[in-house]
């Protein structure tokens, strides 16, 4: 098992296509222009990824008013994650990487350890992409909670 490279600011970023919640194709490059935020989250409806797309759902004004825009992706299929953005209310792309390819070569799927058991895994990151396409600042192994306030502390942005 190994994990893939991780990525530095300053590198560019990994371009993808991904499908979101509703069947419609996002891609990177389309983005170009923008400031993006891209984060990895384990799966859809757990706990974790509840109370981290939550806190991206309250805190997405904000973001937006920063130029700032929010992806969430997770190796769910399309269907699951509409069910999750339907539920919560979550009112941004929720981007399907079912074979995990995105999160690899953005060094987000690899090794991790759970009661005692090793295992490959998405491991949760967050990404924020320069409008040019290059990494801004590259988070590994977030926590759920919390996670959203140090990013808007770390990047200056308002309420």
């Amino acid at each position: 098992m190994s994990t893939a490279a991780r990525l530095e600011p300053g590198q560019t970023a990994p371009d993808f296509t991904a499908t979101d919640q509703d069947g419609s194709s996002v891609s990177l490059s389309g983005l170009r222009g923008q400031r993006v935020l891209l984060y990895f989250y384990p799966q859809a409806a757990t706990p974790g990824c509840t109370t981290q797309a939550c806190d991206f759902r309250d805190d997405l004004r904000s973001f937006a008013s920063a130029g700032i825009t929010v992806l969430g992706m997770s190796p769910d299929a399309p269907a699951k994650n509409k069910a999750f953005a339907e539920k919560e209310g979550l009112t941004f792309p929720l981007l399907s990487d079912e074979d995990h390819s995105v999160a690899e070569s953005y060094g987000a799927w690899g090794e991790k350890k759970n009661y005692g058991k090793t295992y490959e895994g998405l491991i949760r990151s967050t990404f924020v992409i320069d409008a040019e396409g290059r990494i801004e600042k590259a988070l590994y192994n977030v926590k759920a909670t919390g996670h959203v306030a140090r990013l808007r502390r770390e990047l200056g942005i308002d309420s």
